[in-house]
């Protein structure tokens, strides 16, 4: 019996990856947006970050909900073009790209500063600018070479950051916390005036980097609809309550005083500006060994945590460029693979180069007024766009319904977006009206983008305002044996050993069919469900040579293609879901990396829900302390975990 099968996809992503890739993201910003902030709006700095974190909140319920009904790349600019049209998308996922620029460079750019706690010389000019533009390069080039992301490693570091950060303000409240002295430092009109509090609120959503990170990543979700909606709230707790923390303890290690000019000022937006949370150690009355360790530590910490979040900002921009490029609302060279890497190299070249030349000045200001700029225009657009689908599409399936509804018209709308709306319109509006630097630069930056649209557009013949998607080749039809499911055999490379599937169906017994899954791994920077179709097709072909040979071996075989970006895990998923009894591994036809116990293997064995026999011609490698048939064998029962 032969069924077709839609796309193969394989979601593997859970709450817990999803967490880390968010919080690492948002989460990073603490270490340069308190002294971007307390700059200007001195005492009032942790109700600045309190408001912002409102703000944020309320946009992260629309994004809940945008993403739970469309887990695709592209955050705001997808919600446009389901509620409005093509320019408007556009528009929103220009102004979002501006956003992951400014998250690439400004990310770079404060990590030699914590390294300063290392290296002194990289804590200021021109060390920091070289410094910045050198972690920029060699991620790009790592990334065109196809650096991916570890879930492990970043929820780690993620943990390691949310802790350090509980630890951080749990201290400081024991050592150094004054509340009347919180109290006696603020002076409104004078310090801050009420220019530079408003100054300060405009540039504060810098310290909500990250939340399209959640939308971009709904993707690969294993439940979109529940699982994006939890991970939103646990940043939104995580994010506003240790954000809160840390800029209340900050205000009181380094206080607002006033120089003999009359001048208020704090430390924290001065001397420690680019590198604030140091700023706050240093204030702890460590001494001695203690102090240089616990500066080292957070300056170690916070530098890969910098790093973390500038490469997810090239993969951002990779997966918001591909998704527009496959709506034909970019040429298709921001699309276009190198040929032997497989990675969107001329993606990740453009925008790295345009990070790198808005960091040269080494104006961290600008570059936050210029993050404020894209991201309130965009998260207005999203606001706006979930009302609007609200209103235009009511009966559709909504996993996640933001809050707070209220009728109209008949059909319910939720404040939380409406206010969202009104509160992240206002930002942009104070934006462009206080920061001269960012209006002329941010509003070039879109003028350019749309003019680039519209010619775009008509060169290729194609209306503005209609929707289009690169045509792909249609999927041929996936053979698939319904009666057993005993036995799964992974295929790793392009070549087929029929022997193996003989010798896997005889394990499992004459009446058992085998499970022949061809893996191909996406790249992080490629959407899960697009791209890579000459590799499907290679993949599928394979498949049909081994359901041939299969055949004529006198098997039952059912073919299958995943698409997923952790094999091994794919393979001990797709076994667990099918509850086989056996995987069966050969390598003998595997490429040179996955020979013998290589990462894949190695992956499975240590995850295995049931039997896996591993597979290996001794005359490959004579030395191999793998048989020619080594049984690893699990006693635990299949669909629980080693």
């Amino acid at each position: 019996m032969a069924e077709l099968k839609e796309r193969g996809l394989r979601k593997t992503v859970g709450v817990p990856g999803l967490f880390a890739t968010a919080y690492g993201n948002v989460g990073s910003s603490i270490y340069y947006a308190l002294g971007l902030v307390a700059a200007h709006a001195l005492g009032l700095t942790p109700l600045v970050f309190i408001f912002a974190g409102g703000l944020f909140a309320l946009t992260a319920k629309t994004y809940a909900e945008g993403a739970s009904m469309f887990p695709e790349a592209g955050g705001s600019s997808s919600f446009a073009r389901h509620a409005f049209n093509e320019v408007v998308s556009f528009f929103a996922g220009w102004g979002l790209s501006l956003d992951y620029i400014i998250t690439v460079a400004i990310s770079a750019f404060f990590v030699p500063h914590y390294l300063g706690a290392f290296f002194p010389a990289l804590g200021h000019g021109p060390g920091d600018v070289i410094g910045g533009a050198a972690v920029i390069l060699i991620l790009a080039a790592l990334n065109i070479r196809g650096l991916g992301e570890s879930t492990k490693v970043n929820l780690f570091l993620a943990i390691t950051d949310l802790f350090t950060q509980v630890a951080l303000v749990v201290l400081g409240a024991a050592v150094i916390l004054d509340p009347e002295l919180m109290i006696s430092q603020v002076h409104l009109g004078v310090a801050p005036t009420y220019t530079e509090l408003l100054f300060a609120v405009s540039i504060s959503m810098i310290a909500y980097t990250g939340i399209e990170t959640v939308s971009n990543m709904a993707e690969e979700a294993r439940d979109p609809g529940e699982q994006v909606p939890r991970t939103v709230n646990y940043v939104l707790i995580a994010v506003i309550g240790l954000f809160a923390g840390i800029s209340i303890i900050s205000m009181s290690a380094l206080p607002v005083t006033q120089d003999a000019a009359g001048n208020y000022s704090t430390a924290l937006g001065t001397t420690f500006k680019d590198d604030p949370v140091l700023g706050i150690v240093s204030a702890l009355h460590l001494h001695g060994t203690l102090e240089t360790v616990a500066r080292y530590y957070i300056g170690a910490l916070a530098a890969t945590i910098l790093i973390i979040a500038t490469n997810a900002g090239l993969i951002g921009i990779s997966r918001l460029s591909w998704s527009l490029a496959e709506h034909r609302q970019l040429p298709g060279i921001f699309s276009s693979l190198h040929p032997r890497y497989r990675t969107p190299w001329f993606t990740i070249t453009f925008f790295s180069l345009i990070a790198i030349v808005l960091l040269v000045p080494g104006e961290t200001d600008f570059l936050g007024n210029l993050y404020s700029f894209g991201a309130m225009l965009s998260f207005t657009i999203a606001h706006v766009s979930i009302v609007a689908l609200r209103l235009r599409d009511p009966h559709r399936d909504r996993p996640y319904r933001a809050p707070w509804n209220v009728n109209f018209r008949g059909r319910p709308v939720p404040m939380t977006a409406v206010v969202g709306a009104l509160g992240t319109g206002i930002a942009f509006a104070s934006v462009v009206a206080l920061h001269t630097e960012a209006r002329v630069v941010g509003t070039g930056w879109m003028a350019i983008g749309m003019a680039g649209y519209f010619l775009y557009r008509r060169q290729q013949g194609l209306e503005p305002l209609k929707r289009y998607r690169i045509e792909h080749a249609e999927r041929p039809v996936d053979f698939v044996e319904v009666t057993y499911k005993s036995a799964l055999v992974p295929i790793l490379g392009a070549d087929v050993d029929n022997e193996s599937m003989a010798r896997a169906a005889k394990l499992v017994g004459p009446d058992a069919a085998v499970e022949a899954v061809y893996v191909l791994r996406v790249p992080d920077y490629l959407p899960l469900e697009s791209g890579m179709e000459e590799e499907e097709r290679l993949g599928r072909s394979v498949l049909e040579v081994a359901r041939l040979q299969a055949r004529i071996a006198g098997c039952r075989v059912r073919c299958r293609l995943i698409r997923t970006r952790n094999p091994g895990r794919a393979i001990v998923e797709e076994a667990r879901d099918r509850h086989s009894d056996l995987i069966y591994i050969s390598t003998d036809h595997a490429p040179s990396n996955e020979r013998l116990l290589g990462p894949t293997t190695r992956y499975v064995l240590g995850h295995r829900p049931c039997r896996v026999v591993i597979e290996h011609d001794n005359s490959v490698d004579p030395e191999s302390p793998v048989g020619n048939a080594t049984d690893q064998r699990s006693r635990i029962p299949a669909g629980r975990p080693a």
